[in-house]
């Protein structure tokens, strides 16, 4: 394994989690936010975890991760640059909440629901990750890598696993930080994984040989029964 790359999304991701943390704590006015602490213990470990299963199940994945966007969709360029505003402002939002008690007494019944929800999507993501060699944060057909349909893991069940486990992730967001306001934004991103999943839904039946034949045995988008 390239550990130039093993360093690269070490650093990224690390300046990711690093960046989140400023939000929450900036805005906040205060470091001793325990919520804020959880969501950030959430996205550390979905990140090792991720790298790991990455290094041990589809090493070329990482290169594929960190490589240059050809063939990327400009409409999902365009989705994504929305979507990471609408998280940073979600964070914002939630540490101005805690600094002015918008929201006011929160159930902390509710969120520790939403804190162990947060952990079972990101172990769906992750799940669907080990199971999916193109697991690409692009929507793109990689034809250099021999690009298959993957019908293991969570793909038995629907065809778009990790997005349900970014749906549930945004929905419980909010919650664990307690914060109403921040929902909004959160709300605006599942509008926007929810078109990402139609938009590539569409595009791998008309470009990826063997989807439409999959999609015909795996029904369900996101969720059984309803899309």
């Amino acid at each position: 394994m390239n550990k130039k790359l093993i360093a690269r999304y070490a650093v990224r991701e690390t300046m990711g989690l690093v960046m989140m943390g400023v939000a929450l704590f900036w805005s906040a006015g205060r470091v001793d936010w325990l919520p804020a602490w959880a969501i950030l213990a959430v996205m550390a470990v979905w990140i090792i975890a991720t790298a790991l299963v990455i290094l041990r199940f589809n090493p070329d994945l990482l290169a594929e991760r960190l490589g240059p966007r050809k063939g990327a969709k400009p409409w999902d360029m365009a989705i994504m640059s929305i979507l990471g505003l609408a998280q940073l402002a979600r964070y914002i939002l939630a540490g101005l909440d805690q600094r002015y008690a918008w929201t006011g007494d929160f159930p902390f019944a509710a969120q520790l629901a939403a804190f162990i929800l947060c952990f079972l999507a990101y172990a769906l993501f992750v799940w669907a990750t080990a199971a999916n060699a193109f697991f690409s944060q692009v929507v793109r057909i990689q034809t250099e890598r021999g690009h298959t349909v993957v019908t293991s893991g969570p793909y038995r069940y629907v065809r778009h696993p990790g997005y349900v486990g970014a749906i549930l992730f945004e929905l419980a967001a909010p919650i664990l930080l307690a914060s109403w306001p921040a929902a909004i934004p959160s709300i605006v991103s599942v509008i926007l994984l929810i078109l990402r999943t139609a938009l590539e839904d569409r595009t791998l039946h008309a470009e990826l040989a063997g989807y439409a034949e999959y999609a015909a045995r795996v029904k369900n988008r996101l969720v059984p029964g309803i899309w």
